[in-house]
């Protein structure tokens, strides 16, 4: 259900988990945001499922989604557009170890990596993790770019609790 048509390529989606909100108590030691985004198939059905394999791991905690966005691609733009949404997490995985489950994840939900931009089924990005700053070869946060795009800062601002990463960057 479209909620709000912000201009005439940009959309922001009400659906059964986005927006999402888990009023209960923490249980993870780690706050985390994460961008998802895919543009292969029935997108906004695979982050419903995405939704519920989170919700039944024991790995992450989903405290809290945003509304999905849908908006053009960047970068190589032959391809259809993306669906994308924020959502906070907790864990107790460092982040190397909770990129090593993403990218399973990924896989799991059908990722095939082709070449850089390239048509995807899911992507997910650590944007944040607590107030780290981390720098390696496959790992940088925050997110570089993070906040020049529509796409995270968007469905970013439909959260409820945004303040713990937005406010402070």
């Amino acid at each position: 259900m479209i909620v709000k048509r912000l201009d005439e390529k940009n959309v922001l989606i009400r659906s059964h988990y986005f927006p999402y909100r888990n009023r209960r108590c923490r249980t993870k030691k780690y706050r985390v945001l994460v961008g998802i985004g895919g543009n292969v198939g029935d997108v906004p059905k695979r982050f419903a499922h995405l939704m519920i394999y989170w919700r039944r791991s024991v790995i992450v905690d989903v405290r809290e989604s945003s509304l999905l966005m849908k908006n053009p691609p960047f970068g190589y733009l032959d391809q259809p557009d993306f669906y994308n949404a924020t959502v906070a997490i907790e864990t107790n995985l460092r982040p190397v170890a909770l990129l090593n489950y993403f990218l399973h994840t990924e896989k799991h939900f059908g990722r095939k990596r082709l070449f850089q931009d390239a048509p995807r089924t899911l992507d997910i990005d650590i944007l944040f993790y607590e107030e780290e700053k981390i720098e390696q070869k496959n790992l940088i946060i925050p997110h570089l770019h993070w906040c020049e795009r529509p796409s995270v800062n968007i469905p970013l601002s439909t959260m409820q609790t945004i303040g713990l990463w937005y406010n402070n960057r």
